[in-house]
């Protein structure tokens, strides 16, 4: 983790004084700030936009596995914006941008299924298995039905408990 954070330092200052030095200090202070302020603006935007997307998946209307991997990834665009520094703000913007997004889509959720399998295989369209039958005998000792605890159908009708009928859906 240190490491990490030496690497990130030591690619955000020799980029700043690259830049500075090609373009001069000022001129770096004013990019960093557009900078900031486009990544603001982003931020504002797209943020509602994958928002009504996690909602049309909620709904049905959209892939879930596409619009968690859009929210992924303009969460970590958004994190971004507020490292300080040349290239995470680069970096930010890139992410909040939607072309960008849409490429690095697959690869989120490649990596979201190696990393979950089980996850990736629900989320794939399996569904349970629904056995429709009928309680011929209770187990032995019963004489009632005393709730879902004691019964073994998860769902179906009762049809006969101890000599009588019933027509009730069980659930």
């Amino acid at each position: 983790m240190i490491a990490l954070f030496a690497l990130y330092v030591i690619v955000e200052v020799a980029t700043l004084v690259a830049v500075g030095s090609a373009i001069g200090v000022l001129w770096t202070v004013l990019l960093l700030i557009a900078g900031s302020a486009a990544g603001l603006i982003l931020v504002r935007g797209q943020g509602r936009r994958v928002m009504e997307g996690l909602r049309s998946a909620s709904r049905g209307e959209r892939s879930p596995g596409g619009a968690v991997a859009d929210g992924v990834l303009f969460a970590i665009g958004s994190v971004a914006m507020f490292v300080p520094g040349l290239v995470t703000t680069a970096f930010g913007i890139l992410l909040l941008l939607p072309p960008t997004r849409w490429a690095l889509r697959p690869l989120v959720m490649l990596a979201a299924a190696r990393w979950m399998p089980t996850v990736a295989t629900a989320a794939g369209g399996m569904r349970p298995t629904v056995i429709d039958g009928e309680v011929v005998s209770d187990a032995p000792g019963r004489t009632a039905y005393d709730g879902p605890s004691s019964s073994m159908v998860l769902e179906g009708q009762i049809v006969d408990i101890d000599g009588q009928d019933f027509q009730k859906p069980v659930r």
